[in-house]
């Protein structure tokens, strides 16, 4: 976006009172005609501006800008650049095509329709305008094998951002976000590596905001929800967004600086799962047995009838 009409919006979002166009002229360097024309191509592109006789402009509705996300940051490390694509194939794709051009860690890509969107298993993750999808980049200095850890972190810092709007939320192994059994976020974590060395981890997740107004797609096998649905408050994509990052980057340095048990315990406390019974289908059987442990690689632990079994992937159910 222009980078003038980025910091009216970024303004306009961020002031509990309207905005003068004498304001906006100083510090833009322009003249109030100027403002006034880039309000108008703001005005055309569908953002709700309200100009108040004697008093200035201000928003009427939820805007999502990367200047009012990186506005309301607390974050040191994610979120240092944030681009937002209206239509991309895949922000995985991207994020990770900017890492191999020599992005920094911190990069966060959302976008408000993906084409290629992936879940896990080679699955379609269905991006639409009732989502918020986004891919995070980071350069740990981790061993490839310690990278699931990671998506085990993102599960946390998700679960914490989302259970401001709704305390029932859960961790389903591996890698989703429950609602009483409906799905409400996924994660998909991929990497550039070599033996021993990691170049470059993306976190992608997307989260169901409000259900499709003609209903979900028929590919949809599984029990679905959104935040909509189970939240008594209006859920604006800019706070949500801003909360996961502020969570993202907290927990990112809390898993630098200690480790992964933080992460581990905190996973393990929101595991809709834990001490349950449940069954595993690892693509060719299913496993059942109660649910004990996760391991420091992201397994699963089943105490089944046999002993002990390691569950290193699959698609988990509660029973």
């Amino acid at each position: 976006m222009n980078q003038a009409r980025e910091h009216i919006l970024t303004r306009l979002g961020t002031s509990n009172a309207p905005v003068s166009g004498d304001d906006l002229a100083a510090e833009l360097g322009l003249s109030r005609a100027a403002v006034w024309k880039h309000i108008q191509i703001l005005k055309k592109n569908g953002i709700a501006i309200q100009a108040l006789a004697g008093k200035g402009y201000e928003l009427t509705e939820d805007v999502f800008s990367a200047g009012l996300i990186k506005a309301q940051l607390s974050a040191k490390c994610i979120g240092n650049q944030i681009r937002i694509h209206e239509e991309t194939g895949s922000t995985n794709q991207d994020a990770m095509a900017e890492a191999e051009a020599g992005a920094p860690e911190g990069l966060v890509i959302f976008a408000n329709k993906q084409r290629n969107g992936k879940g896990r298993m080679g699955r379609i993750w269905h991006t639409m305008p009732e989502s918020l999808a986004a891919s995070v980049l980071l350069r740990p200095d981790l061993p490839p094998e310690q990278v699931p850890q990671l998506s085990l972190l993102t599960a946390v810092a998700l679960h914490d951002a989302l259970s401001v709007y709704c305390p029932d939320i859960r961790i389903k192994w591996p890698n989703d976000l429950l609602y009483h059994g409906a799905k409400i976020a996924g994660i998909l974590t991929e990497m550039r590596a070599e033996p021993g060395r990691v170049h470059a981890v993306v976190l992608g997740f997307g989260i169901n905001l409000a259900a499709p107004a003609d209903g979900w797609p028929g590919d949809i096998d599984k029990p679905a929800t959104d935040m909509a649905s189970i939240s008594a408050t209006r859920i604006s994509r800019t706070e949500l967004a801003t909360a996961i990052l502020n969570a993202l980057d907290h927990w990112y340095a809390t898993y630098l600086q200690e480790g992964f048990a933080p992460v581990h315990r905190a996973w393990w406390q929101a595991h809709a799962a834990s001490g349950a019974k449940v069954r595993v289908y690892n693509g060719r059987n299913y496993i059942e047995g109660i649910a004990r442990a996760l391991d420091d690689d992201g397994a699963l632990l089943l105490e089944t009838s046999s002993g002990t079994q390691r569950i290193i992937a699959g698609d988990l159910e509660l029973l």
